[in-house]
């Protein structure tokens, strides 16, 4: 697959990348991706989820009224959980929701989504994104000039400090390197700018596993 390599101002450069077809050219492993998203979704989760049971909550354990005669079913404790201010039953605790994936699995999945924007005609290649400082206007502008109006995940080589100052308060953009991209955030945009130098990065390092 071949991409025009544009410049911020969204010019054609007249240079032309290929596309290597072992990282955007395969066959999207959808049960790949399904699980690397589950995995990180399973990941954000901190789990400090806590109520209260009949051991814990307070309140007399004295036995609220005699055994039998009253009409009504039998009562030994206000931390019953039939009663308001009761424990709860079966209530959520505190648990560890991650769980592990194959090294292998997770790379199938990667280069499932990256193979399905280039499928879908979602990838853009970008000659370099400069800024001499921090600024999110400048930003903008660059975005616009790309067409790059929607959910962006825009992928650098490396970490540009000013790029990703300019990007922070942009809603629906994301600045991520090559080697830190995952399949959630890959799935979840709607256009992939990738600055040129990241092309070699991302071959590399898939073609090395």
């Amino acid at each position: 697959m071949e991409l025009s390599v544009l410049n911020i101002k969204g010019e054609d450069t007249g240079r032309k990348v290929t596309l290597s077809d072992a990282v955007f050219g395969l066959e999207p492993n959808e049960h790949a991706m399904y699980l690397d998203v589950k995995q990180y979704l399973a990941n954000q989760r901190q789990g400090t989820h806590k109520s209260k049971e009949r051991n814990e909550v307070a309140g007399s354990t004295k036995k609220i009224k005699k055994q039998k005669g009253t009409g009504g079913a039998r009562a030994g404790s206000l931390k019953a959980p039939l009663f308001v201010g009761g424990g709860r039953v079966f209530g959520p605790r505190p648990r560890n929701y991650s769980f592990k994936l194959n090294k292998k699995l997770k790379n199938v999945a990667r280069l499932s989504a990256l193979s399905l924007l280039a499928r879908d005609n979602k990838v853009a290649l970008v000659e370099a994104i400069n800024l001499d400082t921090p600024k999110t206007k400048d930003f903008i502008a660059i975005l616009n000039n790309i067409q790059a109006t929607g959910k962006t995940l825009i992928v650098t080589s490396g970490v540009n400090q000013n790029v990703v100052l300019s990007s922070r308060n942009i809603p629906k953009v994301k600045v991520s390197t090559a080697s830190d991209i995952n399949t959630y955030d890959l799935l979840n945009t709607e256009k992939l700018v990738l600055v040129e130098d990241s092309v070699n990065v991302l071959e590399n390092l898939f073609s090395a596993k």
